[in-house]
C-alpha cells in the first residue's frame, strides 16, 4: 500500500511538473467556474442578481481565533461560516433568489478544482510518454471525462447553499424552477448531496489510477512512436 501511495505521487508529481502553468490556469479557471456558475444560471432562468457582498464578520475572523473559545467550538464555526453570497430582490422585501458560499463550500471548489487539474495533467502526460494499454485505457478516460464533466457542472451547480427558497441546501437547477413543493426540493437536495460524492469519489479514483501508471514509467524511455 505505502509503495502504491509512493508510485502514485510520484507520478502526479512528474506530471504536474511537466506543466505547471497548465495546472495552475486549470486550478483557477475550475474554481472560478464553480463560484459564478450557479448565481449565473439564476440570473439567467430567475432575475439577475441585485447585491453581492462578502461577510463583514470576517474582519472579526483574526480576534475569534485568537480568543479562548474551546478548539471544537472554533472548528464548528468556522465550518458553517459564510464567506460571501448573492441574492437578487424579490417582492415584500424578500429575496427572489440567493446563493451563500461558506468555508466547506470553498473547500470543496477547491478539492476539485485540483482533481480537475490533476486528472488533466495526468492525460497530458501520458499522451506525451506514448502510453497506450489496449482495453484498460478507454474505461479510465470515459470515466475521468464523464467525473471531470460532472465535477465542473455537477458540483458547482449541486450542493449549494441558498436563501429565499423552501430549504438550505439543494441543487441550483432546483432553485431555478419556481413553486417546488418541500418534498420535491428534499429529493432534490439528497440527490445533489449524494452526486456530489460520488463525483469527488470517481475522480478521486481516476485520478489515482492514472497517477499510479504513471508513477510506473517515471525514468523510463516513452515509447517509440
Amino acid at each position: 500500500m505505502v509503495r502504491a501511495v509512493q508510485t502514485t505521487l510520484r507520478g502526479l508529481g512528474a506530471a504536474v511538473r511537466a506543466r505547471p502553468g497548465t495546472v495552475l490556469a486549470l486550478v483557477v479557471a475550475v474554481f472560478a467556474v464553480h463560484v459564478l456558475l450557479p448565481p449565473l444560471i439564476l440570473a439567467l432562468a430567475r432575475k439577475p442578481w441585485t447585491y453581492f457582498a462578502f461577510n463583514p464578520w470576517l474582519s472579526q475572523l483574526p480576534d475569534y481565533l485568537a480568543s479562548s473559545a474551546p478548539l471544537r467550538q472554533k472548528l464548528d464555526f468556522l465550518s458553517r461560516l459564510a464567506v460571501f453570497w448573492f441574492t437578487a430582490d424579490g417582492a415584500y422585501g424578500f429575496p427572489e433568489w440567493g446563493f451563500a458560499v461558506d468555508t466547506m463550500d470553498l473547500a470543496r471548489f477547491l478539492a476539485t478544482s485540483l482533481l480537475i487539474a490533476a486528472y488533466a495533467a495526468l492525460l497530458l502526460y501520458r499522451r506525451e510518454r506514448g502510453v497506450r494499454e489496449a482495453g484498460r485505457a478507454a474505461p479510465s478516460h470515459a470515466g475521468g471525462v464523464v467525473g471531470a464533466v460532472v465535477g465542473v457542472l455537477g458540483l458547482s451547480t449541486g450542493p449549494c447553499s441558498v436563501v429565499g427558497c423552501g430549504a438550505p441546501v439543494l441543487p441550483v437547477v432546483g432553485l431555478v424552477f419556481a413553486g417546488l413543493s418541500s418534498g420535491t426540493l428534499a429529493l432534490l437536495s439528497g440527490i445533489s448531496r449524494v452526486s456530489s460524492v460520488v463525483a469527488m469519489v470517481a475522480l478521486t479514483v481516476v485520478v489515482a489510477w492514472l497517477g499510479r501508471h504513471a508513477g510506473s514509467t517515471v525514468g523510463h524511455r516513452p515509447a517509440s512512436r
